[in-house]
């Protein structure tokens, strides 16, 4: 037997192997059948037996071709996460050999890098105009699995791999190429070391949502904050096999199935959440997540699939040429050359554009992909509001445009001038008044009534005014009821004495008296302790947590939240004052499914951050507790990272000021994202904030982190947040933050 034919029976053991993996057992007999015509091949190769070998391994490949395709049709979601996992799966470097015409890797090369599972490049495609020639520059970003090499920690990247790709993004736009992201990620490596994963992530979402350069994403395993670090992109493809998620599927059964460390859910609840979450490129594709789905091999695409390579390349020069023509002016040219590109059967290489873009055009670019990410998801937030509300609203908005546009524009812009006329005129007259009156003050001076009444008024005692004050708090936590002692968590380490329910939750605000550790409060009593009394305005109340995946049971969990807390969703925006300084705040509500973030509290959170700009007030994240994205409303939920991201960029690029407190635990997608980004992050005191929690870092990783490793005063040594507050003295706080930092326009002042 020579060596070609060893060669070929060798890749149709890897393809039988492959497909025994991916379907984890099932089909079981076309298994069978493969391994037992393979294996009669081989023995009658290996004896000489064969008359005509290569026809008989024609029949053989042809064989497997045909169960391959006839198992295509029964792929399941389960079987799409072990398909994108497994080892034969193409990786990055695949594709930098097989799509583009050269590359040189940067930042690093293999496993002498920075971090091995960030793979960047810079790469040329080659296209052709009649007989003229024309390299294009593109920087290929992206993590790489490597077949699974043990270096690559299997594309999980940790957060200064992350730090890499932004710094090379920025390249990118320096240079004015496009940026080209391939995300092959289950998720990111969870530690806090500086950067930080979750303040890592929060910097490139941030940084994305202005790059002014072309950015088109493919998707073949997208894994939650992971995926976001690199994929906020004008075009978003997806491989057809690929998935992308909130979180992996074996995660969503141990939350489902509330098993404890250690405790390992069953295959079936496994494969029930992966089709209960709708992570597949279809799925993606109907909620409007992803741009085009790009068609694989039957079972997905392996590095022999040549066809695949070369489809790919002209899905992604497709998608590049497509948001370069949306930047152009004109429409009836925009509209032609679009057409011509959406032609499938055209071919890409022999038809050039230029991927560089004048300065407007780069603006229309980054506002474009802005207006995009802000549209998402709407349809899965159950929005309440009567129509004549939304309708009102509306024409607010239309009718007040121009009066804060004179405001803020004109007005502002020449505060200084116009003041110091107006202080000139208000002198002049008040000179004039002086001298017109001068006369009449000289008669009314020595009459008789006004020395009595000058006698009378420094002679008589002080009359007190109304005595104004007023208790200590104006809201008292129910627990203060609590007629009995409780003990400090801290009290083995510090000697607490025990503390009387009622003084604990009353007078002491629910701080420990010895050694200052802060218990839970609830989050009303923020909103009437920490505001003026009476300021808070709630808006957008009507906008409602629900069920978009349709996941078996969450309806009544949902109903059974919004029972308990007598909340819709899980965050409560309002206009408030602090010594009559207006601001918006948006709460996450630690106490309505743990503070998770869903499609109602990402529009709610929009909406939020576009009337703190419209108003020109500062916009406040509370943060009384969050668990991170809800899982249950799948990529509903995830797309809410870089969608509320871009909401706070506009905000601060506007000039307004935005300011993050954490109370309680703050972890994974929203610290990953529209909270990490803030510039003025503050924590209150014994406040946890992390990208995950100790249980996940341990199940993910095999570490075993320090105690307290996500307390308020690591992180604040870490760098990820600027102080911490005693919860007594945040209203004092809030007010100095507010009158000692801001933006480019300090709208309150």
């Amino acid at each position: 037997m020579d060596n070609n034919i060893e060669k070929r029976i060798q890749s149709l053991r890897d393809r039988l192997t492959y497909m025994q993996d991916i379907f984890a057992g099932k089909h079981k007999d076309n298994a069978d059948l493969l391994e037992e015509r393979l294996s009669a091949f081989a023995e009658r190769a290996r004896s000489g037996s064969l008359n005509d070998p290569y026809a008989e391994l024609a029949t053989v490949e042809d064989l497997f071709a045909y169960v391959e395709r006839r198992l295509e049709s029964g792929v399941m979601p389960m079987d799409r996460v072990r398909i994108v996992r497994h080892p034969q799966r193409i990786c990055l470097r695949d594709i930098l050999e097989n799509v583009y015409d050269n590359f040189t890797e940067v930042g690093g090369q293999d496993e002498h890098s920075l971090d091995p599972s960030m793979l960047i490049a810079r790469a040329v495609i080659t296209r052709r105009r009649g007989k003229k020639t024309y390299t294009q520059s593109v920087m290929v970003i992206g993590q790489e699995k490597g077949h699974g090499a043990e270096f690559r920690n299997g594309g999980s990247v940790k957060p200064w791999g992350n730090a890499k790709a932004l710094q090379y993004m920025r390249v990118a736009e320096t240079e004015g190429i496009p940026i080209h992201a391939y995300i092959f990620t289950p998720g990111s490596f969870p530690i806090e070391d500086y950067p930080g994963a979750a303040q890592q992530i929060a910097r490139n979402i941030y940084g994305m949502a202005g790059l002014r350069v072309p950015i088109v994403a493919v998707i073949s395993e997208g894994g939650s904050g992971g995926a976001e670090a690199i994929g906020l992109a004008d075009k978003r493809l997806m491989l057809s096999h690929g998935y992308y998620s909130v979180i992996s599927p074996e995660g969503a059964a141990a939350i489902e199935g509330r098993l404890k460390a250690g405790q390992r859910a069953t295959p079936e609840l496994i494969e029930h959440c992966a089709e209960n979450l709708h992570i597949t490129a279809q799925d993606n594709l109907r909620f409007g997540y992803i741009d085009r789905i790009v068609q694989e091999p039957p079972l997905g695409a392996r590095p022999w699939h040549f066809d695949f390579f070369r489809q790919l390349r002209q899905e992604v020069i497709r998608a590049t040429d497509e948001v370069v023509i949306s930047t152009r002016k004109l429409p009836g040219f925009r509209g032609l050359a679009l057409s011509r590109h959406r032609n499938p059967d055209a071919n890409l290489d022999e038809l050039h554009i230029r991927w560089g873009l004048s300065t407007a055009a780069k603006n229309r670019l980054r506002d474009r992909r802005q207006q995009k990410f802000l549209r998402l998801s709407r349809q899965a937030a159950r929005d309440r509001r009567p129509f004549l509300t939304k309708t009102a609203t509306a024409f607010w908005d239309w009718f007040s445009k121009p009066w804060v546009s004179f405001k803020y524009d004109f007005y502002r812009k020449h505060q200084r001038q116009i003041r110091g006329f107006m202080e000139e005129m208000d002198n002049e007259w008040e000179m004039f008044k002086g001298r017109l009156f001068a006369p009449w003050r000289k008669l009314t001076r020595n009459l008789p009534s006004r020395a009595e009444n000058k006698a009378r008024e420094l002679t008589a005692l002080s009359a007190w005014s109304d005595d104004s004050r007023r208790h200590k708090w104006n809201y008292l936590s129910p627990r203060y009821k609590i007629d009995r002692t409780l003990t400090c968590p801290n009290s083995a380490s510090y000697g607490c004495l025990d503390l009387w329910g009622p003084d604990l939750f009353a007078e002491f605000a629910g701080v420990c008296s010895h050694c200052g550790y802060h218990f839970p409060m609830e989050p009303e009593w923020y909103v009437k302790n920490v505001f003026d009394l009476g300021s808070v305005f709630e808006f957008n109340s009507e906008i409602e947590a629900g069920n978009p995946l349709d996941f078996p049971g969450f309806a009544e969990r949902i109903a059974e939240a919004q029972k308990k807390t007598g909340a819709k969703s899980g965050c409560m925006t309002f206009e408030a004052r602090i010594d009559n300084i207006k601001m918006v705040v948006a709460m996450l509500m630690g106490t309505f499914r743990g503070g998770s973030v869903g499609a109602a509290e990402g529009y709610k959170f929009v909406e939020a951050a576009q009337r703190a700009a419209k108003k020109r007030y500062p916009f406040l994240a509370y943060v009384h507790g969050t668990a991170g994205i809800r899982i249950q409303e799948g990529t509903h939920g995830v797309i809410q990272m870089p969608r509320c991201t871009v909401a706070v960029r506009r905000y601060i690029e506007s000039g307004g000021l935005y300011m993050v407190l954490y109370d309680t635990n703050s972890f994974a997608g929203p610290v990953a994202s529209f909270l990490g980004c803030s510039p003025y992050q503050f924590a209150v005191r014994s406040s946890n904030i992390g990208f995950a929690g100790p249980g996940v870092i341990k199940e993910t990783t095999g570490m075993d982190i320090p105690p307290k490793y996500h307390r308020s005063y690591r992180a604040l040594s870490r760098g990820h947040i600027q102080g911490i507050w005693d919860r007594r003295q945040i209203r004092a706080n809030l007010k100095q933050a507010l009158l000692t930092i801001g933006g480019r326009n300090l709208y309150y002042r």
